[in-house]
């Protein structure tokens, strides 16, 4: 008796075992909707089902109007262990012909399949103004938005949202995609007309909502993931799922064309692509006029007008000005209409810099890769075949550490020369500005001596003296590897071996100008000079002449000889090298800047000893910090009356002024200006 007993008891367990799970299990699938039992599905509004072709269609071309389809029974989660469901439907929304894009459509999870008193228009059919927000509404959604409404904060009319009893998304992207082959995310059209795949997985409060083109396999990143507890959104446990879309004034046709869900990851099905319906494309209506052919006319007249003004505006727009003279330089020349589209129209945003000699931009050339057009303005009657003469030979300069001039052209009332860019940037860059990492001391040792070697070139590699007369950080660029490259050379000039330029023509950057340029003027040993105050400037990371420093430190020159007659000259060092220094380099690379900054010209090193000095293959003379002329400051040349100062830095706001004594007609002396120091 015990026995019969316990196998009855046994037989009502299983058997109610096997109906709880039945009511705790929800899986369907429907490849098109042309044979779905009534019963199953719950269509209101203007939802319905399209014959033959099994169209589940939301929304149709009337204003005003929302529709919901819910699967009759709910998905009962409240008694369950583990809360949790997988769906998978293919959606289209595609736009009325001539009308702007209307509202778009949302997978709901909703404890009430009689959403009727909802609003339509930006409410997706799901809220209406009281009820938005309400925790009494207990709607879950993920809506595929298409119009960027400022009620909800919508971020964009193209957008993905989860919604939690509000439209206010709690979370939302731009709608795109991930793909998996090329490892990025791709836009996604949703107002396309094109089917889309929605892939919505809910497991252990996690919920995951994934999107794909129609052909394309379910990509491994989802595009949005948010802890959603169900219980707290349905406090009964149970929620009807389906679909809600509206039109207000907007409109558009939504589409379901498949879907499958299941309350159980091994039990959901894949849909059938090759089973699901095809997507309706609404045709414009055609119109006929007796005003076609008048029309026509009038438009084909306009065309024709619209085409001679853009013949005569490019033909204005790209004019160049050539002149006998410089046909030799022909194959330096560039044309203004290629320079043109190398830039993108010379816009803004590829503005390196701007400075008092031109604008620089960058553009990008066939077979010759990126590169910097510098734009000057000039008066062609005057200097202008000098300048051009002195440009095309100062480009014929072959060295590894000058930045290569590769050409110009001439338009109209400017100049642009052409050169390879520099995608590292200046040096002041890397020293002054807290968004570059800071040059470690071997790098700026490498860049010293890379700049030493091309002004050495300068001075004596060539048939004629090139005077630099602007050495400073911001005209010295590198490139990505980090080499030195001597740049700028806006008011370089040629000179005869050995010969100074007058007091007159004094050019020059506070701070790296030697004194005896107000007097005997400008030569290779005030060259000699400035390079001087860019070894210091480098090593201890400060301008030569800082007036915001105090008055001890203020010039770079007395503060370094301070700190050697305190017996401490790496005192001097730039601090963001964190003591990572061969104190011996160091102390070589300041006694040789002091030295080139001797008060006393005849003084100064050549710069093929700097080369020898600072490639260590020559030693240093005795040298100490009351060796006469070291550590002596030249005065700020501001006041002088000969001279005009031009701000000359374009990038570094803090970098001090150039001077120059030179009339307004500058084309005599800018004879390689395609280098940015001036326009950085």
């Amino acid at each position: 008796m015990a026995q019969r007993l316990h196998l009855l008891l046994s037989i009502i367990f299983f058997a109610n075992l096997i109906r709880f799970s039945s009511q705790q299990d929800l899986s369907f699938v429907y490849n098109g909707f042309n044979q779905v039992p009534h019963a199953d599905l719950h269509l209101d509004g203007v939802a319905r089902i399209q014959l033959p072709g099994g169209l589940l269609q939301l929304t149709d071309a009337t204003t005003q109007k929302m529709g919901h389809a819910f699967f009759n029974r709910p998905f009962d989660f409240g008694s369950a262990s583990s809360q949790s469901f997988w769906t998978h439907f293919v959606c289209a929304l595609v736009p009325k012909p001539g009308a702007d894009g209307g509202h778009g459509i949302a997978f709901v999870l909703s404890s009430s399949m009689d959403l009727t008193q909802a609003d339509p228009t930006q409410y997706l059919g799901l809220f209406n103004i009281s009820t938005n927000g309400s925790p009494s509404s207990q709607i879950l959604a993920i809506e595929l938005d298409t119009v960027e409404s400022a009620e909800f904060d919508d971020i964009d009319k193209n957008h993905v949202g989860i919604d939690e009893n509000n439209l206010h998304s709690v979370v939302s992207a731009t709608a795109s995609y991930y793909s998996d082959s090329e490892g990025t995310n791709k836009s996604l059209t949703l107002l396309s007309g094109d089917p889309i795949q929605v892939w919505i997985d809910y497991e252990d409060n996690l919920l995951n909502v994934t999107l794909a083109p129609l052909r394309n396999q379910k990509p491994s990143k989802p595009l949005l993931s948010r802890n959603v507890n169900l219980t707290s959104v349905f406090p009964d446990g149970k929620a009807f799922v389906g679909f809600s879309a509206a039109t207000g004034s907007l409109i558009s046709y939504q589409y379901i064309l498949g879907w499958s869900f299941s309350t159980s990851r091994g039990s959901l099905q894949n849909l059938d692509i090759s089973k699901l319906p095809t997507v309706p494309r609404p045709k414009i209506p055609k119109k006929t006029s007796p005003l076609l052919v008048i029309l026509l006319v009038i438009l084909a007249v306009l065309v024709i007008a619209v085409l001679v003004g853009v013949c005569v505006y490019k033909r204005k727009k790209y004019a160049e000005v050539k002149e006998p003279w410089e046909k030799p330089y022909g194959p330096l020349r560039y044309t203004y209409k290629s320079l043109y589209k190398a830039t993108g129209g010379f816009k803004r945003d590829g503005r390196l810099g701007k400075g008092g000699f031109g604008e620089v931009y960058k553009g990008t050339m066939p077979l010759v890769g990126d590169i910097a057009v510098k734009r000057l303005s000039h008066d062609a009657e005057q200097g202008m075949k000098q300048f051009v003469a002195e440009v095309v030979t100062m480009g014929s300069l072959q060295h590894k550490n000058l930045v290569p001039l590769l050409g110009y052209c001439r338009r109209k009332g400017e100049l642009l020369l052409v050169s390879k860019y520099m995608e590292g940037g200046s040096v002041d860059q890397y020293l002054f500005q807290d968004d570059r990492p800071p040059l470690s001391w071997s790098q700026r040792l490498a860049i010293l001596r890379d700049i030493a070697s091309a002004l050495c070139h300068l001075h004596t590699g060539a048939s004629q003296v090139v005077l630099h007369r602007d050495i400073k950080a911001s005209n010295v660029m590198l490139n990505g590897n980090l080499q030195g490259f001597l740049g700028d050379f806006g008011m370089a000039r040629f000179d005869d071996r050995g010969a100074n330029l007058s007091a007159t023509a004094a050019v020059g950057t506070i701070g790296y100008m030697a004194l005896e340029l107000t007097s005997s003027g400008t030569s290779t040993r005030t060259d000699v000079y400035a390079f001087g105050a860019f070894m210091l400037e480098v090593t201890c990371g400060r301008r030569p002449f800082d007036p915001e420093m105090p008055v001890e430190k203020r010039h770079l020159v007395k503060w370094v000889v301070e700190c050697w007659k305190r017996g401490s000259l790496v005192d001097a060092i730039d601090r963001r090298l964190g003591g990572k220094f061969i104190p011996g380099e160091v102390e070589m690379v300041l006694k040789l800047g002091l030295l080139c900054t001797s008060i006393v010209p005849d003084s100064r090193p050549s710069m093929e000893q700097v080369v020898q000095y600072i490639n260590r293959h020559q030693m240093l003379p005795d040298l100490y910090p009351n060796t006469p002329g070291i550590g002596v400051s030249t005065p700020v040349l501001m006041g002088v009356p000969s001279l005009a100062i031009t701000s000359t830095s374009g990038i570094s706001s803090a970098s001090p002024p150039s001077v120059s004594s030179s009339p307004a007609n500058n084309s005599m002396f800018i004879s390689h200006t395609i280098m940015y120091g001036d326009g950085r």
